[in-house]
């Protein structure tokens, strides 16, 4: 459970063509107090070489999320939510039991942990310090008050996404046939509040983003069973972005991926086995689609400007910027695995075994540079 006594995984890595320029990254070292232990001291040393490890704690449900909190890793399933001290003790908190939680973010600086929760998959804000005190009881005060706030009304969430633009936090949220988009006010308020809504939709959406065009005109990116789409927020009017008319019947859209320093306009779309680059009226932008060896389970985009997908036979690690294939992590057996979160050089994902338990891995990236391997 702590970083010093992990079990490694039965997973390999096998080096590939990296990109020639090998540009550094800058990355954020600083840590964010934790919540058991604030000073945790990391023995050990930093290594270029990626390696992979899991922690011994197995659920006995699937896990469906997780957000880091500090250095500790909150974890939402099927049935709880739990926290994961990575700080040396390596304990495991139980913080809510019966309740499904969905999909999660840790705003530390807002003092919430934003959820998809419950069997109505409502959108819930849980406040960090009443999450704290129910470890620590040391707050009498933030016991006596409700430990949540809901947002809207909202039921029947599918996903969200929060968009930090400028000073604004933007929380676009995609429900069965519509999509809502709330902003967050600070004290006396301190919550989202109602923004836009987009009702009847011509497609279901099943994720969703929002791009700040330019840095003025504002757009609803959606991924629905037949492609992409977008909503240019100002006028409300929906349009497709790009519809895979190549693939027969539905398809799974994995990911939206909005490029950097391309002023909000480029977007990489994952679905299936493979990604397109489009500008945000729907145009191709680069004669390459990014194709995975395999069928991912699941694909993030992470700060480095990769992009990772989860297949049975291999993780495989690709530039954001050209879907050049950048490393390959071999399976030792077929094994279905999913992406939790990121920070830094670590990546945070499950594995979901048969009978539905699940164990948590991290993979640490090297920090160097994209990597000398």
């Amino acid at each position: 459970l702590s970083d010093q006594n992990l079990g490694l995984t039965q997973l390999v890595f096998c080096p590939h063509a990296v990109d020639s320029k090998g540009e550094q990254i800058k990355r954020e070292n600083h840590r964010k107090g934790s919540v058991v232990n604030v000073n945790p001291t990391n023995i050990r040393p930093q290594s270029d070489t990626p390696e992979i490890r899991k922690y011994k704690k197995k659920f006995n449900t699937e896990v469906l999320c997780a957000g880091l909190w500090g250095v500790n890793l909150l974890v939402g399933t099927e049935n709880g939510l739990w926290l994961l001290d990575r700080s040396g003790q390596g304990k495991v908190y139980s913080l809510i039991s019966r309740r499904r939680f969905q999909q999660m973010d840790v705003l530390e600086g807002l003092n919430v942990l934003i959820t998809i929760s419950g069997k109505k998959n409502k959108l819930r804000l849980y406040y960090l310090s009443w999450l704290r005190n129910k470890i620590l009881h040391n707050d009498p005060e933030v016991e006596k008050r409700q430990g949540w706030t809901s947002v809207g009304d909202l039921e029947g969430c599918v996903h969200y996404k929060v968009v930090r633009y400028d000073k604004i936090k933007f929380l676009v949220i995609a429900l069965k046939n519509a999509v809502e988009v709330y902003a967050w006010a600070p004290k006396p308020y301190h919550k989202f509040m109602a923004f836009k809504s987009f009702r009847s939709l011509p497609q279901k959406p099943m994720s969703v983003d929002l791009t700040v065009e330019e840095g003025q005109r504002l757009k609803v990116i959606y991924g629905s069973l037949s492609g992409f789409h977008a909503i240019d927020v100002d006028s409300g009017t929906p349009y497709d972005l790009y519809l895979p008319t190549h693939i027969q019947g539905s398809i799974r859209p994995h990911a939206i991926i909005i490029l950097p320093n391309s002023a909000g306009t480029e977007v990489l779309v994952c679905y299936e086995d493979e990604g397109v680059y489009i500008d945000t009226y729907g145009r191709i932008t680069k004669d390459t689609v990014l194709q995975w060896g395999e069928m991912p389970a699941s694909v993030a985009y992470l700060q480095s400007n990769q992009v990772m997908g989860w297949g049975e036979k291999a993780i495989e690690l690709r530039s954001a910027n050209t879907g050049n294939l950048e490393g390959v992590f071999m399976h030792k057996k077929a094994q279905k695995l999913k992406f939790l979160c990121e920070r830094n050089d670590k990546v945070f994902f499950a594995s979901v075994q048969s009978g539905g338990s699940s164990q948590i891995y991290f993979m640490t990236l090297g920090q160097n540079s994209l990597f000398n391997w």
